[in-house]
């Protein structure tokens, strides 16, 4: 059997960062020159794989819609000579890169996953090099054809995916999701399905920058801070509310909600909390959003909520066509009721 070939888009980040004067910054080859002095990489078990090295470099931190873009159309470009995609990235905006991917990459028949580490490749004790090494070997030898985030031995689906430990090499989660596949000394399948790698035709869905405006609720808040949220030219917002989607029975801020659905600005109702989902017909408090015609984020987390707005605003839709997509379970990123 042929080795399989995997394309490694190098986009920035801690993986591939050197020690200098100022604290660990970007080189250029560093990441590439890394790899190569470790022979592990390049054993007979281990896929053939090309990593490409973006230029410039990004600080994830500095992410922007039209990155994510660049990364699919890399993805595209390469599509047909590859057998799977690892993508290093920084870590702070990383689970927002694996969801914005995974609407972005319709048909998508060949794995894709996000990586990075939490310390440089070539420094002590570093937890780069076991995310790459299990990102390149997962990709080649457990095909699982979805966006999928790799970190510390294990596999998400990425849009069911959060950093949740700004510190610690477990450093994302899925709480409302299992892991799609973990590697431990044996590794294990969870909810990941394997499949051989289609003839479907790669099919790459652009997004543009959307003003979307997010607003977490707190005991106190203002309907002025709604009020100001809702100015144009936003056209979405996400309300982090409390517990299964519930919020003040305030009148002066369900009236600044109601005028801004009046105006055609959509507001998808998300959780604060990590785990569960939104269900506005549990308390009256949550029914009174209901009632004014805000939509249910279920249980997506805050990087699938944000990504999916991107998406369905950035086609050619009417307002209750998106509204149905957003409730509407597109790539497992919500689980239906």
């Amino acid at each position: 059997m042929p080795r399989k070939k995997i394309y490694v888009a190098y986009t920035g980040g801690t993986i591939g960062m050197k020690k200098s004067a100022q604290g660990y910054v970007p080189v250029a080859g560093h990441l590439s020159q890394c790899v190569e002095n470790m022979p592990e990489f390049f054993r007979d078990e281990m896929p053939e794989f090309t990593i490409n090295e973006y230029c410039p470099l990004m600080d994830s931190s500095n992410m922007a819609p039209s990155d994510w873009v660049t990364i699919a159309r890399d993805i595209e470009q390469n599509y047909a000579d590859y057998d799977g995609f690892v993508i290093l990235h920084g870590t702070d905006t990383m689970a927002y890169t694996a969801s914005a991917l995974s609407f972005m990459l319709q048909n998508l028949s060949k794995p894709v996953i996000v990586t990075g580490s939490q310390i440089p490749l070539a420094a002590l004790r570093s937890d780069g090099q076991t995310n790459l090494l299990n990102s390149l070997y997962v990709a080649a030898n457990y095909p699982i054809p979805e966006v999928g985030l790799f970190f510390n031995n294990t596999l998400y689906r990425g849009n069911r995916s959060t950093k949740a430990d700004a510190n610690g090499f477990n450093a994302f989660a899925s709480p409302n999701y299992p892991s799609l596949l973990e590697a431990g000394i044996q590794i294990q399948l969870n909810a990941g399905e394997l499949s051989e790698p289609l003839t479907h035709e790669l099919k790459v869905i652009e997004m543009t920058p959307q003003p979307i405006g997010v607003v977490m609720l707190y005991p106190g808040i203002s309907a002025k801070i709604i009020q100001n949220q809702l100015q144009q030219p936003v056209k979405a917002m996400i309300l982090q509310s409390y517990g299964v989607g519930n919020a003040p029975q305030d009148n002066a801020l369900l009236k600044s909600l109601e005028t801004g659905i009046d105006q055609g600005i959509t507001i998808l109702n998300c959780t604060q909390c990590f785990r569960g989902r939104v269900n506005m017909d549990g308390y009256a408090t949550g029914n009174a959003l209901a009632e004014l015609g805000i939509v249910s984020g279920a249980d997506m987390t805050i990087e699938a909520a944000l990504t999916k707005l991107h998406y369905v605003l950035s086609q050619d839709l009417n307002q209750n066509k998106m509204q149905k997509l957003l409730q509407k379970n597109l790539r497992g990123e919500l689980t239906p009721p």
